[in-house]
């Protein structure tokens, strides 16, 4: 997943492929507030030179900016200028306006339009509009790289489902079946020392993949048995090629429009692989629905199924896309995230336990909704994780008209991009921010701020997902931590991103049956 050529454009890559969005953002100020505003050219941040503007500095072994450490990026670029910084210069791009400031975010985000609007990956648009022009309409193209009337329809339809607490209810049997199916695969691929190959990544994807298949197509891909379908990796590389691939066509100098290159070809095979495996068994789930026992509880697809009588399975299809393509990598590397941070914290881990054994005593309980709402030791953890290791670095508005922020007028145009890593892991936030303390979110009458901190987004955009996604991610650490002591015995990693915000290495854990 390696993505190149500049910072603000690949952090707004990243803000689109996981749907927290670039959106509008019209505020009102007072007159006194406008007497005092400062130029848009007077905006602090890196100069750019002649010709080449500040993209020089993310070209390898001649800038100084590493695009595989944005994170570091974006905090020397904080230290260096302060809470607003402008990246200029970039060619063929936009200006970038990095804001450090929650208050500032709070309010914009409060301010958010009824259609927000982002800027539109070119390739992903192109791929919907143009080679699949057959499927894709404006009104039902998916949440991702869309935006206006089109995106307004669809995630009003499919948002009636989505983020129904009841629904997502209706996937933990579900969702607990996959993990206890991983719990097994880890038991099988651990070696003498207990601990997993390097791979190890790509076996939580296999859990992320089967328990989303559960959600979006109500289907059993059996992806962590020994004689699994091959397709089901296939899916997986699909999957991540995509990832890889659209930070290439987006961010590098677009070839692929004028011939097609074997990473545009590679990009195309691999969307092509998604879409007809979600197509496939979007029909299939609606053969089986026609023979459906009546009076039982319908299923989130069946439910998007009946959504449109003329096109309930295009809407299924997209959705189920969307799903495929931001539920499996981003769970997975939030999951691989969680993992690391209880094996190297033992006594935040043996909290942890401690709430598994007081809440699910014995090992053949099954986790029902009053044990998810009660494992609150659990939720912290993951959420400590989340703010220390976002799985997305930030995202952002895009000014539709001229405003002001942190006092400077800000053109209509310009992408602000939110940096929420660099913000969850400052000091005036977060008391001890370089350290793993749960405890945190269980504390009351605390003045955290609650913009510090956005895993999956706030507002119109917001993660689509977020119910299933915190399910999978309370039931998988459960799981794992009722039949596994966590140990990590190696170096710290670094995080890179590649494009989510990974672990630079193998997670080399060892899990060591209770």
């Amino acid at each position: 997943m390696t993505i190149a050529i500049n910072l603000s454009v690949k952090t707004v890559l990243i803000r689109n492929i996981f749907t927290r969005n670039l959106c509008a953002f019209a505020p009102v100020f007072d007159e006194n507030v406008l007497s005092h505003v400062r130029p848009y050219s007077e905006l602090p941040g890196p100069k750019p030179i002649f010709f080449f503007g500040n993209t020089w500095r993310f070209i390898p072994f001649i800038g100084d900016f590493n695009i595989q450490e944005i994170d570091k990026v974006s905090s020397r670029l904080y230290r260096d200028y302060g809470d607003i910084v402008k990246v200029s210069g970039l060619m063929g791009r936009p200006d970038m306006v990095f804001l450090y400031d929650a208050n500032e975010i709070k309010r914009i985000f409060k301010q958010e339009e009824k259609m927000p609007y982002r800027p539109s990956m070119s390739s992903l648009n192109y791929y919907k509009h143009v080679l699949r022009k057959d499927f894709f309409t404006n009104a039902c193209s998916g949440v991702i790289a869309t935006h206006g009337e089109g995106w307004y329809q669809f995630r009003t339809k499919v948002q009636q489902v989505m983020l129904q607490p009841r629904i997502a209810n209706m996937y933990i049997g579900n969702i607990e079946e996959a993990s206890i199916a991983f719990l097994k695969r880890i038991r099988m691929i651990k070696d003498y020392k207990d601990e997993v190959p390097d791979d190890f990544i790509n076996e939580i994807n296999k859990w992320a993949l089967e328990s989303i298949a559960h959600v979006a197509l109500d289907v059993r891909l059996r992806c962590m048995d020994e004689s699994a379908n091959v397709d089901t990796q296939k899916l997986i590389t699909a999957i991540h090629t995509v990832f890889t691939n659209v930070g290439i066509l987006e961010l590098k100098i677009p070839f692929w429009k004028v011939c097609r290159t074997p990473t545009w070809n590679a990009w195309v095979e691999a969307l092509d692989n998604i879409f007809n495996f979600a197509t496939k068994y979007t029909e299939i789930a609606l053969e089986k629905s026609k023979n459906r026992i009546k009076g039982s509880e319908l299923s989130l697809l069946e439910r998007v199924l009946k959504m449109d009588v003329n096109n309930g399975h295009k809407l299924a299809a997209v959705l189920a896309l969307d799903l495929f393509l931001v539920g499996v990598d981003t769970t997975a590397t939030a999951v691989g995230s969680i993992l690391y941070q209880l094996a190297r914290n033992p006594e935040k881990q043996a909290i942890l336990y401690d709430e598994l054994m007081q809440i699910l005593p014995r090992e053949d309980m099954q986790i029902n909704c009053k044990h998810l709402q009660d494992l609150k030791y659990v939720k912290a953890c993951i959420r400590e994780t989340l703010r220390m290791h976002p799985v997305v670095i930030g995202n952002g508005r895009c000014m539709t008209r001229d405003t002001i922020i942190k006092g400077y007028r800000i053109p209509k145009g310009v992408q602000v991009i939110f940096q929420h890593y660099v913000i969850s892991n400052q000091e005036k936030y977060f008391a001890n921010s370089n350290e793993f303390y749960p405890e945190r979110w269980l504390q009351e009458n605390t003045s955290r701020h609650a913009f510090a901190s956005l895993p999956f987004g706030y507002g119109r955009r917001m993660c689509l997902g977020k119910r299933f996604a915190d399910l999978e991610l309370v039931m998988v650490i459960s799981k794992i931590l009722q039949k596994f002591k966590l140990e990590y015995h190696h170096r710290d990693l670094d995080y890179h991103i590649n494009p989510l915000y990974t672990p630079k290495g193998p997670l080399k854990i060892k899990f060591i049956a209770r």
